[in-house]
């Protein structure tokens, strides 16, 4: 009785010291955690992109860049995951929900939304897909990150660094583009405006 007390114990405490190594999830869940994640994450792009209602499309948006923001989480980059959060989902949607009301966006199914050029726009979002994975495949084939070391990739510091040392060009672009669209949007409520009141 006591062996077997003990033994419970014991597998009791290792089980507590892998929980407390690996955070809440061990390995193997969040790996599935992560997959399935990702899987939402997918299918609320796909509706994104195929579905008529403008409107629904901006909202399944902000379920692909929070599932965004999870996988982030579950990687233990805590800074991107809130950036995405902030950024992302709570600016760059914002902003274009403005730009469907200012443009006065219909609500219900658009049938402008559908060019009729969805073959083309397949084979072209394929070739860009394929050759993002190529190209990022290429960069890092050979890059090994420690995860051991005394700055993991994922904290605050590091990504602060990296994000201002070398990616200051191409964030500051980002805010300009984002700032051109809002401009245009008001442009173009402007000038359905005047056409309305004539």
């Amino acid at each position: 009785m006591t062996g077997t007390g003990t033994g419970t114990l014991t597998g009791t405490a290792t089980l507590a010291a892998r929980t407390a190594a690996h955070g809440f999830l061990s390995p193997a869940g969040v790996e599935i955690v992560f997959l399935l994640v990702g899987l939402v994450t997918l299918g609320a792009a796909v509706v994104t992109v195929t579905t008529r209602q403008l409107v629904h499309a901006a909202l399944w948006l902000v379920v692909a860049l929070g599932g965004l923001a999870v996988e982030y989480l579950l990687l233990t980059a805590e800074f991107i995951a809130w950036v995405q959060v902030l950024i992302y989902v709570g600016s760059v949607v914002v902003l274009l929900l403005f730009g469907l009301m200012l443009t006065k966006a219909p609500i219900g199914r658009s049938p402008d939304a559908d060019s009729g050029n969805r073959w083309a726009a397949l084979g072209v979002a394929t070739a860009a897909a394929a050759a993002l994975v190529w190209v990022v495949v290429d960069a890092f084939r050979t890059t090994w990150i420690g995860l051991d070391g005394d700055a993991p990739q994922g904290t605050t510091k590091v990504s602060g660094e990296i994000l201002f040392r070398h990616w200051v060009l191409p964030f500051e672009a980002l805010s300009v583009l984002l700032l051109a669209a809002l401009v245009g949007a008001i442009v173009l409520s402007r000038k359905r405006g005047k056409e309305e009141k004539r």
